[in-house]
This record gives C-alpha cells, sequence and structure tokens, in this order.
C-alpha cells in the first residue's frame, strides 16, 4: 500500500499470491509478539487510574506524578532507534528477551518502590526494556508476515490487542488499587513478564540483517542524548517552567545534538538512519500522523483521569469502568479498521481516523462538575479512542509499507518512536496546564481545546502531505 509514485505495473500473472490466512505457527508467533506488546501497553494504562493513590503513598505532588509517566517514555523513547538498529544488526531475538527479562525485573522493583527514587528508578528501567521489546517484536512481526494481506491481518491482530492491553490495564488498574493498593498495578506485569519469558525463546527465530554493516556509533551517541536531553527539557519545563538553566542547557543540547545526528547520517556508509528513508513522504507525514495521535489521546486520558476522581469524585474502580467502556469499543473498532484500509486505503484511514478524534475531543469540552458529564465523558473519549485505533493502524501500515526486510527494524523503530515520543511529550506539554492550574476543570478545558485543535491542524497538513503523486501519460 505504498502511497509514493508506483513502480511499473507487473503482469498480473507474475504477481505472487500471499494468503492472509495464518499458518499454526504463525498464530503461535502471533501470539507471543502481542503478547509482549500487550504487557507494555497494560503498563502504560494500569498505573493511570493508580495516580492519586500513588501521589499519596509516596509523597508525590500532583504537578510531580507526570514524572510516574515521563520516567517511562524517557529511556523507551531515547533509546528505540538504537535498539531498533542494534536488533536488526546482531539479532532481534536476543535483545527482544532481554527487553522482557529487564522489563520483568524492573516492574518488581517498582513494585517494591520505597520512595519516590526508587519507584521512578523502575519505571525507568522498564522504559528501558521497552526500549528493546517495541522495535524488535515489531520487526520481527513485519519480517513473519510479508506485506500484503497477512501483514495487514498481523497488524489489525496486534493493534486490537494494543487496545485490549489498555482496557485490560484501566480496569485492572481500578480494581487493583482499590482492593490491594497501587503496589499491585507493577506486580501485576512482573507476573505478566514471567508468564511471557518462558514461551518465547522456543518460538521466536533469529533475525537479523545478513550483511551485517558496523553500528552507526556517532549516530547512535547523538540522536540517543539527543533525545533524552530534549525530552528531559519538555518534561522539567513542563513541571518547573522554561526559565531554569538546566532545562535550557538541556533544550539547546538535545537541539544540536539532534542536528550533529542529521549530519552524521548524511555522511556514513551505513547509518542508523536513512535519510532517503525519512525523505519518503509515506515515512514523514505518517510518522507526524503517529506523533500527532499518540500524544493528543494520551494527554486526553491523563486530564480525565483527573477529572473523574478530582471533580466527579469517582472512584478508582468507576474510573477503571470509564475507560473499560472506552477499550472495549477500540477492541471492536479493531476487527474492522483492517477493512477499512483494504477498502479506502492507508492514507484516508489515517486522514478520517484523525479528523474523527479531533472532532470527538472537542465534544468533551461542555464537562463539568455535574454527574450527567460522566455519560458524555464516556461516550466521548470511546468514541474517540476508535478513531485513534484507526489512527495507529493506518500510521504503522503507511510508514513500512514498500521497505525491504533488511531495515524494517529501522522503519519500525521510527514508528516505535514515534509513538514513545507521542506518548512522552503529550503529557508534559499540555497534562501539566491541568495539574497546575489553580482550578483543575478550567484547565482540563484549556488542555481539551487545546488538543483539539491542534489534531485537527496536523491532519489538514497530513492530507495535503500525503496526495496520491499523479504519473504524467
Amino acid at each position: 500500500m505504498a502511497i509514493d509514485t508506483p513502480a511499473p505495473a507487473t503482469p498480473p500473472a507474475t504477481l505472487p499470491v500471499r494468503p492472509a490466512r495464518l499458518s499454526a505457527r504463525d498464530r503461535l508467533v502471533l501470539f507471543v509478539l502481542c503478547a509482549a506488546q500487550f504487557m507494555v501497553a497494560l503498563d502504560f494504562s494500569v498505573l493511570n487510574v493508580a495516580l492519586p493513590e500513588l501521589g499519596t503513598g509516596l509523597g508525590m505532588s500532583r504537578s510531580a506524578l507526570q514524572w510516574a509517566v515521563t520516567a517511562f517514555a524517557l529511556p523507551s523513547g531515547g533509546f528505540l532507534l538504537l535498539f531498533g538498529r542494534v536488533g536488526d544488526l546482531y539479532g532481534r531475538r536476543k535483545l527482544f528477551l532481554s527487553g522482557l527479562a529487564l522489563f520483568g525485573a524492573a516492574s518488581l522493583l517498582a513494585a517494591l518502590a520505597w520512595d519516590p527514587a526508587s519507584f521512578l528508578t523502575g519505571r525507568a528501567l522498564q522504559g528501558l526494556g521497552a526500549a528493546a521489546i517495541v522495535p524488535t517484536g515489531m520487526s520481527l512481526l513485519t519480517t513473519t508476515f510479508p506485506e500484503g494481506p497477512a501483514r495487514d491481518r498481523a497488524l489489525g491482530i496486534s493493534g486490537t490487542l494494543l487496545s485490549l492491553g489498555f482496557t485490560i490495564g484501566m480496569v485492572a488498574g481500578g480494581v487493583l488499587t482499590d482492593t490491594f493498593g497501587w503496589r499491585s498495578t507493577m506486580a501485576l506485569l512482573a507476573v505478566f513478564a514471567l508468564i511471557v519469558l518462558p514461551l518465547a525463546p522456543g518460538l521466536l527465530p533469529e533475525s537479523r540483517t545478513p550483511d551485517r554493516p558496523r553500528l552507526d556509533v556517532p549516530g547512535a551517541v547523538t540522536v540517543t542524548t539527543g533525545l533524552l536531553s530534549l525530552i528531559y527539557a519538555l518534561s522539567t519545563a513542563a513541571d518547573r517552567g522554561f526559565g531554569r538553566l538546566d532545562v535550557l542547557v538541556a533544550l539547546v543540547a538535545g537541539l544540536a545534538l539532534l542536528t550533529a545526528f542529521a549530519v552524521i547520517e548524511s555522511r556514513t556508509a551505513a547509518p542508523l538512519v536513512s535519510l532517503p528513508m525519512l525523505r519518503r513522504r509515506t515515512v514523514a507525514w505518517g510518522n507526524l500522523g503517529g506523533l500527532v495521535t499518540f500524544s493528543m489521546m494520551s494527554t486526553v486520558v491523563f486530564v480525565l483521569t483527573l477529572y473523574l476522581q478530582e471533580v466527579l469524585r469517582l472512584s478508582a474502580f468507576r474510573t477503571g469502568l470509564v475507560f473499560g467502556v472506552q477499550g472495549v469499543l477500540s477492541t471492536v473498532a479493531g476487527v474492522f479498521v483492517p477493512k477499512v484500509i483494504g477498502r479506502f486505503g492507508a492514507r484516508l484511514t489515517l486522514v478520517g481516523s484523525l479528523a474523527g478524534q479531533g472532532v470527538l475531543v472537542a465534544a468533551l469540552l461542555p464537562l463539568n462538575a455535574h454527574g450527567w458529564s460522566v455519560w458524555l465523558a464516556t461516550a466521548a473519549v470511546s468514541l474517540a479512542s476508535m478513531c485513534h485505533l484507526g489512527a495507529v493502524i493506518s500510521y504503522g501500515l503507511t510508514v513500512t509499507s514498500g521497505v525491504p526486510d533488511g531495515e524494517q527494524g529501522l522503519a519500525t523503530g521510527l514508528v516505535t518512536s514515534t509513538q514513545q515520543v507521542g506518548l512522552t511529550v503529550g503529557v508534559p506539554l499540555l497534562g501539566v496546564l491541568a495539574t497546575t492550574s489553580g482550578n483543575l476543570l478550567a484547565g482540563v478545558h484549556t488542555v481539551l481545546a487545546l488538543d483539539a485543535v491542534l489534531v485537527l491542524g496536523a491532519t489538514a497538513l497530513i492530507a495535503v502531505g500525503l496526495r496520491p503523486v499523479r504519473v504524467a501519460a
């Protein structure tokens, strides 16, 4: 489903037939890979409804609660490109299994945390494990299932299970927090990792780039430290302002390092990131769509979690049920999104999904302190999440289609880097407007309005940027 100028048509008789049906072994491989992605998705959501109790238990202020999210997203976003390429060169299976082991151990540390520092250390190590799991898992998936109906179906199942992981995380987070306390949410992840890890070695084949070029060390150092510096600057500024010296230094350093990275990649023989790939319209505009849908939807979930518990005074369990409805409808959407993509293409699905997400976020603006608002919140965020899932699946297909197997780790690394950076910057940049506002309800309204404007504005740009190129007759 490449969107760039098509190659000359191949006679129908020479086209390979790629069945959409999966073999028994394919299903098992897909199960293991999706289970790992499910676990990471669970991590993103299971803690959300526990944030108020977590803050009380560990003595973290409301504005500092964003670090429970950012401490995870900082390393997972910063190291994704590096780990994606390391997996390409030295073995995706090895790195995938190492990430699973680290994730499980880090979850146990977070569950046993005795102060904010130990908890945030566990969250950061979880993020490092996720940085290894996500790109290598996606690479193993896209190299196992060839481009066409089989890959579309596999990515559709993966996207559906990601939404299901988010759903179960929100519901389980509410139940566990009310019953056993916030620590049980982290303990659940440790148990899940212990279940998945023993199954993976016997099912996953080793996969790497056959020519084994040297790792682009200068590129790896500059992009990783650049992303870490930039994410740190944005996250800290959201909590403490842009006037701090460390924020300004980190911001300048991050931009300078990413500029140096671009220069290095243009001159090295074996770049970590192929600049010609980044210049592909499908990669550039597709990743912008991913950045927008993840950053803006994660922000909505964050502020609604605070709104439901602190304005409407819902319990953690009832808050989890609200987001449970959201996840159920997202799971339903995962069934028919691949069919929509098959009928209309990834480009139109991406643009339509983003437009729907923006409109439905705007529909949340009438929220107030009255009880009926819970019904509006439930309906609008659930429908917005269905559109969000459509954008997630279609942007992944847009970016990875037409990419050779040897560069799938790079392509999926870009996809998942966009995902993690989106999850990282959305809450600090917009969510803080709600947490630092003297009036939480007014802050929520401000965040939702900005969120809707940004989504709809980006949708218009992406629609123009991904217009099909017409070839002159």
